[in-house]
């Protein structure tokens, strides 16, 4: 199993490979190590390790979705609007239809082609190469959930420092 996480310490981005048989995770830019919880990896049906958590953060809510970079996947898209645009006002009709068509088989095939992994909600954590079958698809109310949870924690951080600089000083 394949992991990359964004090192809780640091924030580097970090890729381990074989994490079954590790007791944790180590970042290399900063050494920081998150131990793995005994509960994480369990033995499925055919003795394969599956997932039940997030190995980074205790979150027991991750979604399953293609292994592919979405900036990639919209680049492929923007890129045949813009050609059958440009065909489109040469009047060139059959071309324009090729180039829409092409671009839809383009995502068609890479559907099928690009594998799937699992992404952590909480902390965006992608596990590749896991194949479990007990987490469903992007959920957009629990991802609006973390998100939620997430901006109120920043603003809480963000409020102390502008509260204690506001209060006012004793005389002396």
């Amino acid at each position: 199993m394949h992991i990359t996480f964004a090192c809780p310490a640091c924030a580097a981005t970090v890729a381990m490979t074989g994490i079954e048989s590790a007791t944790a995770l180590e970042c290399s830019a900063c050494r920081a190590r998150l131990p793995i919880p005994a509960d994480a990896l369990v033995a499925g049906p055919d003795g394969e390790p599956r997932l039940q958590r997030c190995l980074v953060c205790p979150s027991t809510e991750l979604f399953l979705r293609k292994d592919f970079p979405q900036r990639l996947g919209v680049g492929i898209v923007v890129a045949g609007l813009a050609a059958s645009c440009v065909t489109w006002a040469w009047r060139e009709m059959l071309m324009t239809f090729a180039i829409l068509f092409g671009t839809a088989l383009i995502d068609v095939v890479l559907y099928f082609c690009v594998p799937d992994c699992l992404t952590c909600y909480r902390c965006g954590a992608r596990y590749s190469g896991d194949g479990s079958e007990t987490f469903g698809p992007f959920d957009l109310e629990t991802h609006e959930k973390h998100r939620q949870q997430l901006a109120r924690l920043q603003e809480q951080g963000s409020r102390k420092p502008a509260a204690h600089a506001s209060m006012p000083h004793p005389p002396g």
